[in-house]
């Protein structure tokens, strides 16, 4: 998710007409949380070691204190170190958070229908919906912490990967329009930050929001 920052033409990001969902997300423009080039046996061990410190400042301070700079200092290295590990502090983040990120990304591209290949696009549309929000709201705190600068929000590929996953669905679904952008539409639903303004600040339980999926999801599908 983080190793590479892969480049590909603008129309690769979202798949092509006639891909399915699996096709479509499982181009190499789009890894899965986790996948980096193999690495020395020493230089796993000090992805490692700097993680557990990572891990350990977040634990104490939360993910909004966490630094570069106090990484390095937690694991005795280099600033330098941990910048060419991690390349940024959305980076860092992101790689704590690599092992459910995995996980939610594995269930809704290799995973058991309905979330998983199998289901009715239309069906999968929504479950993708609900698994999401869930999976933003266990990790809502490093998720915010690891956000973009807004100009950089849409570039991360785990967000594209959630946008070429819900394109190839609706074409899938043959919903007709502009798939790419209607998947835009349906994404801004998906996100961590209005997530956290609903749930937290305006005090909306999150199956409210569940269900609005759903309903946006009839509303787009015409189902």
């Amino acid at each position: 998710m983080r190793s590479v920052t892969p480049t590909a033409p603008p129309d690769d990001e979202q798949g092509h007409p006639g891909q399915t969902a699996e096709q479509a997300a499982g181009q190499p423009l789009l890894p899965l949380a986790g996948q980096t080039p193999p690495m020395r046996a020493d230089a796993a061990r000090n992805r490692t070691r700097l993680l557990e410190a990572a891990a350990r400042l977040v634990a104490e301070r939360g993910p909004e204190h966490l630094t570069m700079e106090a990484v390095a200092a937690a694991a005795s290295v280099g600033k330098g170190t941990v910048f060419r590990r991690f390349g940024d502090r959305g980076g860092l983040l992101m790689a704590l958070l690599d092992h459910s990120e995995r996980l939610y990304q594995e269930s809704f591209l290799t995973g058991p229908p309905p979330l998983g290949p199998g289901a009715p696009p239309v069906r999968r549309l929504e479950e993708f919906g609900i698994a999401t929000l869930r999976h933003l709201a266990a990790h809502r705190a490093l998720l915010l912490a690891a956000e973009p600068e807004a100009c950089r929000r849409f570039e991360p590929p785990p967000r594209r990967l959630v946008l070429t996953h819900l394109t190839a669905l609706l074409r899938e679904a043959d919903v007709g329009g502009d798939a790419e952008l209607l998947a835009h539409t349906l994404a801004g639903h998906l996100d961590v930050a209005l997530l956290h303004h609903l749930t937290r600040r305006r005090g909306m339980p999150l199956e409210r929001m569940e269900a609005g999926w759903l309903d946006l999801v009839a509303r787009v599908t015409r189902t």
